[in-house]
């Protein structure tokens, strides 16, 4: 009975992940019979399910929704929301019972009589907005066709099952037939006569009505069976998949380590197996992860409970948009993130998306989306989660930042928009007017932020007041085994996760990139864009660094959220997958570090974190602030002193042409065909003068029929049109004139 206790739990809580999903899509699908098929085929199992397993209470509550969505199905009753509101409250029970269920072995005590009595009454129509549908004249809600006949039986077929429609499998017994002998036979006596029988897994997608008994099968149905769907997946305990991924963990260390080996060697006979060995690992690596890995989907199944209940409960309308949910992800990274991504949609229906009226008065429609988008790139996993509602209130976030103390009115005046809109991934922070059910309590945003740093994620918000919020995740695939780059201190080597990395600059004498100093403040002018640098050695306390400042030195450019920074280190050793190693307790504290790994030659070194490393850069940069107002200052002056807005254009050939933006007066598409031929050359009429035309290719160039792209240039009262083969682009950049050599 143990097994087929946990074979039910199981199986039972797929299915009533997908009875959550599928009652929403069918309260805004009232038409879509396979969808009300499917729920009550779903929950007919489980009643029968557990009376087969002698479990009462549960059955109770499971018969009575099954009695509500039977007259749903049958036609009888119209769908209303309320109804559907009173189905999702018998499955929160039930979810509630097997979790009891689950922790104790037993059905817990008690009474369900008081919902039980509303689902009946609500199936005999005594729900508000629920009327009988044989007593109304004209339905107001679409009503549900009655099911069709059961298919009849082909010839030749003796295992026909009509409520399938399709014969039973070996062994397989149809639940009306199950009922049929518990209501005359007890369970015990039943389980007693029943050699070797096992519950053999149910789909939550395919949802049989019908429990499949599998006895010792003869020869002939091992044949039929080995075709069989249910027989090409099997269910494996997670913990040893755990192990044997601690296991292809540790062939990666030892591969590393062999490898190291052979490099040091000039020419040996190891190098081609260890290179076979190698491709080998790989391989077995990403078979490993396979298995580990799930749809995101998994994680989202909950969400369109969660704004449904949300939209009732703020009076709002709310549509969930999911796309990419069969992307994939490691397990361990998937369970991490789902309590995330609730806080981000629970906000999303509180602080995002306006009540109807409110957007209808904004020119708005009334309901309002949420998309929720998921997508690989870069080897990570890419989440954004967006709404069309009022978008963030800077205003009001920069005032309860001040209130609250976080920066002052000076600071926050020097702030740009995004830098006041992450202010809501602090501690506490909240600008909620009151507290509901839902938000306000200055708990979810930070907690947010904290789970996916914990997981070597990253999170960033962008809004738009009066158009909403986009809120972006990225996560790292798996957290097992990670791409990094191995960097040098001193003597002493760290990690860097590649998540974080966007390129490497080479400093000092004889390079292209010079470091400057603002205000005291290293800085590193990268493509017109001020890098504040931070020295490794300083971040971790190093307190001996054998390189002075004006000798080479390598800058590690990493990126967390929108936060740039160039992290100094004295050199760089290679591109390294490495296992990730848990820190020890007494150094959990430390922000810096994220874990720890075994390289190639046996030593243990040190992997970075880069959220913390962000913090220190944040923390140890009040110079910097000023240094990037400085340098913000000069690039500007200097673009606007240096750098001119051109036209860029085709005329006589492939090679582009172009000319200061800020002569142009118009662009134009003239008809050729009213050029008029003058001793100076041709002209036309345009806005009351004759302007000249001439091609910047040669006369010969200019069109006689159709549209030709002219450059419209004023000069004082005169104007003059130049003609052009095409209009490419407008583009900014440094003047440099050249005399060209006429030779």
């Amino acid at each position: 009975m143990d097994d087929l206790l946990s074979e039910f739990l199981m199986e039972t809580a797929e299915s009533l992940e997908v009875i959550d999903t599928e009652l929403v899509r069918f309260e805004n699908e009232p038409n879509n019979t396979d969808t009300l098929n499917n729920i009550f085929r779903l929950v007919h199992t489980i009643k029968g399910t557990c009376g087969f397993l002698g479990l009462p209470r549960l059955e109770a509550v499971a018969h009575a929704g099954e009695t509500l969505l039977g007259k749903f199905r049958d036609g009888a009753l119209e769908v209303t929301a309320d109804a559907v509101t009173l189905v999702l409250e018998s499955i929160d029970q039930i979810k509630e019972l097997l979790a009891h269920l689950e922790a104790e072995q037993v059905e817990p005590e008690g009474d369900d009589s008081e919902l039980i009595g509303r689902l009946e009454d609500a199936a005999m129509g005594n729900l508000a907005g629920s009327e009988p549908v044989a007593e109304a004249p004209a339905p107001a809600a679409p009503v549900i066709a009655a099911n069709p006949e059961p298919k009849p039986a082909p010839e030749g077929v003796e295992n026909w099952d009509a409520d399938l429609g399709r014969e039973l499998r070996p062994g397989e017994v149809s639940l009306a037939d199950l009922e049929a002998a518990f209501a005359s036979t007890d369970v015990e006596e039943i389980i007693d006569e029943t050699p070797a029988v096992e519950v053999a897994p149910i789909a939550a997608d395919t949802a049989p009505s019908a429990v499949a008994l599998t006895p010792e099968p003869s020869e002939d149905a091992v044949a039929k069976s080995d075709t069989s769907l249910a027989n090409q997946t099997i269910r494996v305990n997670v913990d040893v998949l755990e192990d044997l991924m601690t296991m292809v963990s540790e062939l990666v260390l030892t591969r590393n380590q062999l490898l190291q080996m052979v490099r040091n060697m000039d020419d040996s006979e190891f190098k081609t197996p260890l290179q076979r060995l190698s491709n080998i690992t790989a391989e077995l690596q990403d078979g490993v992860m396979k298995t580990r890995m799930q749809p995101i989907g998994n994680a989202w199944k909950k969400l369109p409970r969660i704004v449904r209940d949300a939209s009732r409960d703020l009076n709002k309308k709310i549509n969930l948009v999911m796309e990419g949910d069969q992307t994939e992800l490691d397990r361990q990274v998937l369970e991490l993130i789902k309590d995330p991504l609730t806080h981000m949609v629970r906000n999303s229906c509180d602080h995002g998306v306006e009540l109807p009226s409110d957007r209808l008065a904004v020119g708005k429609q009334e309901s309002g989306t949420i998309r929720l988008r998921a997508f690989h790139e870069g080897g990570h996993i890419h989440i954004e989660l967006t709404d069309d509602g009022a978008g963030l209130n800077t205003r009001r976030i920069r005032d309860k930042a001040i209130e609250k103390g976080l920066v002052d009115a000076n600071e926050a005046a020097a702030m740009t928009d995004q830098q006041i809109q992450r202010m809501i991934f602090h501690p506490g922070f909240s600008t909620a007017a009151k507290i509901t059910n839902i938000s306000g309590r200055g708990v979810g945003m930070d907690v947010v932020k904290t789970n996916i740093e914990l997981i070597g994620g990253a999170v960033d918000v962008t809004s738009e007041e009066g158009h909403g919020s986009v809120f972006t995740i990225k996560i790292p695939l798996t957290l097992a085994i990670i791409s990094a780059l191995i960097v040098g201190v001193g003597d002493q080597r760290f990690a860097v996760p590649q998540l974080s990395v966007l390129e490497l600059v080479r400093t000092g004498p004889g390079c292209e990139h010079k470091v400057e100093s603002i205000n005291d403040t290293k800085v590193l002018r990268l493509r017109d864009r001020l890098l504040p640098l931070l020295p490794l050695s300083r971040a971790l306390t190093l307190e001996d660094t054998p390189k002075e400042v004006e000798e080479t030195h390598f800058v590690v450019v990493m990126q967390v959220a929108d936060q740039r920074f160039g992290l100094v280190v004295d050199q760089v050793f290679d591109t390294e997958e490495i296992v990730v190693k848990p820190l020890a307790n007494v150094l959990r504290g430390i922000r810096e570090y994220s874990g720890s790994t075994i390289l190639g030659d046996g030593s243990v070194i040190m992997i970075l974190d880069p959220n913390g490393i962000a913090k220190t850069a944040a923390a140890m940069d009040s110079a910097t602030r000023s240094a990037q107002a400085v340098l913000a200052e000069e690039i500007r002056t200097s673009t606007e002193e240096d750098r001119v807005s051109l036209l860029v254009f085709s005329a006589g050939g492939s090679e582009p042409k172009a000319c200061p933006l800020s002569l142009v007066t118009r662009l134009e598409e003239l008809d050729a065909t009213q050029f008029e031929q003058t001793a100076r050359g041709p002209v036309i009429q345009y806005r009351g003068k004759l302007m000249p035309i001439v091609h910047a290719a040669g006369p010969h160039a200019l069109r006689t029929e159709g549209r030709q792209p002219v450059l419209v240039f004023n000069q004082g009262h005169q104007v003059i049109g130049l003609g052009v083969d095409e209009i490419l682009d407008i583009t900014e950049d440094r003047l440099s004139i050249a005399i060209a050599d006429d030779t």
